[in-house]
């Protein structure tokens, strides 16, 4: 008999790598990219609040938008100032500025596709439509060029405003003002490279507010963390025994864990408020606190007011997970433990804490690497305040990005959480968690 052909097959390890290579790909999607485009970002001076910084430029570029309109004007207001000039020396400057505008015009347009992007642009212009392709708006030249017609210009300006200076009639005067500002302007659409390659970073690494606000996340990180997990414990074990009502128990705690955190974040500012808030009130009443305002109007105060509020909303959470761990553990060990006469806290440290060693440690990277991000709460509750004493890095991250839209620094603070938070998960993978990974996989 013939043998059958055996079709195509995959190793065990290749199927492996295919089954995982859905899993990578979203991963790079999801997370990589826009991580590589931050960092991408990061590189270079870029400010959408500033027209001469609103692109990523490797080389010089011309914002033909206003180029071509300021352009348009300034052979119109040359002419008229010629007329205008009441001596020779100002006649043959003007005329000098003007042959020198249309010969850097003449250079720039003898590239055929910049002059077909200019007659465009000159067209869309005169139908007084806006230039919404970055494409047509903007264009590469050659940065000695660049450098050359933006110093002209310059210059330009500079004679303009000698002679207006040099004018006694204060129209005439304003005219050449006006003129030299104009070519001034049309200088500025001329835009040198805003490529800046690390020194973004240097200017941070160098910033105390940056590493104030990095060591308060720690600290709010370390606090609040601790705190749930002793507290989450502490929950877990109880709504873990049998009792009458438990599902109802079991649901209750979870309810500020459900709620969305900015909510939670703007209750709590009402129940901390120095002049209506009942937590503030009574802290003040028992002498915990000096007074009532204390809670956010203080760096200290502050401070534990969003830790207070943290814990409060997300121990449910390390409860739940702790929870989980418990209930995979066989109750035939307490059983056994019974018999040879060990008491609860024995059976704790030797039964509950080795055997829920691996649900603690899942536990506290999630948790850890969630408060690390911290920003709605917050945002919401202090908005980092007094005096950026609360100020998270993401929050200041946020501020740098979208308040004062500076992309560029704003992106290399994203980067920093980035790389915190994968020294984190190397920190707990590599160190702590090392015999929750040791022996599963081969």
């Amino acid at each position: 008999m013939k043998k059958k052909k055996r079709g195509f097959q995959l190793s065990e390890k290749q199927l492996g790598y295919a089954m995982v290579l859905p899993s990578l790909i979203l991963v790079f999607i999801v997370v990589l990219w826009p991580v590589t485009q931050s960092f991408w970002n990061s590189l270079f001076d870029y400010r959408l609040n500033d027209p001469a910084r609103s692109q990523l430029m490797m080389s010089a570029n011309i914002d033909l938008e206003r180029y071509v309109d300021n352009h348009f004007y300034i052979d119109r207001q040359l002419d008229n100032l010629v007329s205008t000039a009441e001596s020779e020396e100002a006649k043959e400057t003007i005329l000098e500025i003007k042959h020198g505008v249309e010969s850097y015009h003449a250079t720039l347009i003898s590239d055929e596709e910049i002059k077909g992007k200019v007659e465009k642009v000159d067209e869309l212009l005169m139908n007084f439509t806006p230039i919404k392709d970055s494409e047509l708006k903007y264009t590469k030249v050659d940065n000695d060029f660049a450098a050359d017609y933006r110093g002209a210009l310059e210059s330009y300006q500079q004679s303009l405003t000698a002679i207006s200076e040099s004018i006694d009639d204060e129209a005439s005067s304003q005219k050449f003002l006006q003129s030299a500002d104009l070519l001034g302007a049309t200088g500025k659409t001329i835009l040198k490279s805003n490529f800046i390659g690390f020194a973004n970073y240097g200017k941070y690494f160098k910033d105390q507010r940056m590493w104030k606000s990095i060591g308060n996340t720690t600290f709010f990180t370390v606090i609040s963390v601790a705190l749930e997990l002793v507290l989450g414990l502490a929950i877990a074990l109880l709504i873990n025994r049998t009792f009458s009502g438990r599902g109802i128990i079991r649901a209750s705690v979870l309810i500020p864990w459900a709620i969305p955190t900015a909510v939670a974040a703007m209750m709590w500012g009402f129940l901390y408020d120095g002049q209506s808030g009942i937590v503030g009130h009574y802290l003040e009443a028992w002498n915990i606190i000096p007074n009532a305002s204390w809670l956010l109007s203080t760096s200290q105060g502050s401070m534990f007011s969003i830790i207070f509020a943290d814990v409060w909303k997300t121990t449910p959470y390390m409860s739940l997970l702790l929870l989980a761990g418990l209930q995979t553990i066989p109750q035939s060990l307490y059983e056994a433990s019974d018999v040879d006469g060990a008491n609860k806290i024995q059976q704790f440290w030797s039964i509950t804490l080795p055997l829920l060693k691996s649900s603690i440690l899942v536990a506290l990277l999630f948790r850890t690497l969630d408060a690390f991000r911290v920003f709605d709460l917050i945002y919401v509750l202090t908005g980092g305040g007094p005096a950026n004493a609360t100020e998270s890095i993401s929050v200041y991250a946020y501020k740098t990005l979208f308040a004062q839209q500076n992309f560029g620094e704003g992106s290399v603070l994203s980067v920093i959480v980035f790389l915190c938070v994968a020294i984190i998960s190397f920190i707990y993978v590599k160190f702590i968690g090392s015999d929750l990974f040791a022996g599963r996989t081969k």
